[in-house]
């Protein structure tokens, strides 16, 4: 019988000498993982009050969270996945909400912490760092039964993710011991982990990515688990090489970030086979098998749900799958209706985006939503006339492959039409001096939006040196309207903790940045030239004189 909960993964391993977890300083066996997860259920279990059993956890990827993801496991507790890259009032609110008994923290975490009223006292504060934290745990480490509470079902609450908040408020979203364990099972074979590889984990295991794509399927294989604290782009190879990785994951703008270092002759002189992920473009994928002998699966899922597309390896490039049921299709939002294909053209460049863009939604998938934590305006927002909204647009090829189109918020209207931000993202990716690149809609003083974006430059590179006027002109996939209007230039955009850009808060910004920002000057082709201060008065005048004031970023 396959393994109900996650649980029941850590207790198969009970006995299994294989290294489980690594890290730069020591290995630790599957067994001595169970072990060390069992004395810390223990000790939750001893601490445990009445109320939901929500475990906060804020820390870097060391030992201690995987620990504690297991401890949680047996324990029948939830871990919630603190983002350390939060502050003040947002970081308050977001463990505040989710209801957490315990803390388990260092001593950055507390200083983060510190003066925040989280709901949760002191003395409910574990600190891994701490002299007390390993006396403690000596008295529980191998004299403790290995086993899971008996209260643990494959409906126990595993995790409580918060989402990103990209787009905005993060969400609590719910994953339970038995949605993770099959998400596991499931992810092993889709993105072929088997016990004989060594999965390099460089992004945050507060987020799903790590969670559901590697953590979860190298548990379920009998993989090795590789940790480094964070993600670092000088540190990824000489980490891949130390570890032996095989395997990781990513999203598309730690990828930009790994191809921007400078390239060596032996930068292929690696065990890497593949890598899952989010947002990496095609071109990307390509310079990166060159480089590093090292294909990127690119796949379609979320911290809400996953398992909706199928992938196909030989399908076209760009194309995140087909269908996994038949309820899973691009549908208008507002109508209802499925959606046409998309009408292709030899550029891959879709014709006609009216029609054919709409959300992802599974007419079959309410049941399989398990929800936002005490967040029921947010559910009501995914579950509509009981099918499950993604909150994401794609397309369907006339094949039938669907391909990633933004996020519900990337619609971009242009003179009448909608365009869509991620397609200009792409190509602005293409860029060999561009790091990273968002794009998104800032209001046009007359009438709908024009597009602006956000690019990432090394140090050292001025804008001028991109030429993006003609890099632009060269894009035969680019539509006249797909032009950005206004470029934010800058050497660190604003990004969260899983290395996503914070695309809100820098269309809140629009050009009122302090980064600077270069304006298409005049007509015809794009002339790009620096906005002043005065510019940015003037165009304020613009939008008071028109009476679109209120439409101001």
């Amino acid at each position: 019988m396959p393994h109900q909960t996650i649980a029941d993964l850590l207790l198969a391993r009970t006995g299994d000498d294989h290294p489980g977890l690594l890290t730069r300083e020591r290995a630790w066996s599957w067994d001595e993982v169970v072990t060390q997860s069992a004395a810390r259920a223990a000790w939750a279990g001893e601490l445990r009050t009445e109320g939901p059993f929500h475990i906060g956890v804020l820390l870097d990827n060391v030992p201690e969270y995987v620990f504690w993801l297991g401890a949680a496991a047996l324990a029948g507790a939830a871990v919630v996945g603190i983002n350390p890259t939060r502050r003040g009032a947002e970081l308050e609110r977001e463990v505040r909400h989710t209801d957490c008994q315990l803390i388990v923290t260092d001593r950055a975490g507390l200083d983060l912490l510190d003066g925040l009223d989280i709901g949760v006292k002191r003395d409910r504060f574990l600190v891994v760092d701490d002299p007390d934290h390993a006396s403690h745990l000596a008295d529980h480490v191998g004299r403790v039964p290995v086993r899971a509470a008996p209260d643990v079902t494959a409906a126990t609450r595993m995790l409580l993710l918060l989402t990103s908040g990209t787009t905005g408020t993060s969400k609590a979203a719910i994953c339970s011991q038995g949605r993770l364990a099959a998400l596991g099972a499931a992810n092993s074979a889709k993105y072929d982990i088997t016990r004989d590889d060594t999965c390099y984990c460089p992004m945050p295991l507060f987020h799903g990515n790590a969670l559901m794509a590697l953590w979860a399927p190298a548990l379920a294989a009998g993989a090795t688990v590789a940790l480094t604290r964070k993600f670092s782009a000088s540190g990824f190879l000489p980490d891949v090489r130390h570890f032996g990785a095989t395997y990781f994951t990513y999203v598309g703008k730690a990828i930009g970030y790994v191809l921007a270092r400078p390239e060596t002759p032996d930068d292929a002189d690696n065990r890497l086979t593949h890598a899952f992920g989010t947002e990496a473009s095609p071109e990307d994928a390509d310079r990166f098998l060159d480089r590093f002998g090292c294909r990127l699966v690119e796949g379609y899922g979320s911290s809400e749900g996953a398992g909706m597309l199928r992938r196909v390896p030989d399908g076209p490039v760009g194309a995140l799958g087909v269908p996994a049921r038949d309820g899973v299709r691009i549908v208008h939002p507002t109508t209802r209706r499925t959606c046409p294909p998309a009408v292709l053209d030899t550029y891959g460049r879709v014709r006609n985006p009216e029609e054919a863009i709409g959300e992802i939604v599974d007419t079959e998938g309410a049941a399989r939503f398990e929800g936002y934590y005490n967040n029921e305006a947010a559910n009501a927002e995914r579950l509509r006339h009981g099918w499950y909204w993604t909150g994401d647009l794609g397309y369907v090829d006339e094949a039938g492959y669907f391909y990633f189109a933004g996020r519900s918020g990337d619609w971009i209207r242009v003179d009448g039409e909608n365009i869509s931000a991620l397609l200009t993202e792409r190509v602005l990716r293409r860029h060999p001096g561009v790091v990273a690149a968002g794009v998104f809609g800032v209001p046009d003083p007359r009438s709908g939006d024009q597009v602006m974006a956000a690019v990432e430059i090394p140090d050292g590179t001025r804008f001028e040196d991109l030429d993006l006027p003609g890099f632009l002109a060269r894009q035969e996939d680019l539509g006249t309207k797909g032009v950005p209007r206004f470029v934010r230039v800058s050497h660190a955009l604003p990004t969260t903790g899983s290395n996503k850009l914070r695309k809100k808060e820098m269309q809140l910004d629009g050009w009122r940045t302090d980064d600077p920002v270069h304006r298409w000057a005049g007509r015809g082709g794009p002339v790009y030239v620096p906005m002043t201060d005065d510019d940015k008065a003037a165009l304020r005048a613009e939008f008071l004189a028109n009476g679109r004031g209120r439409f101001l970023p």
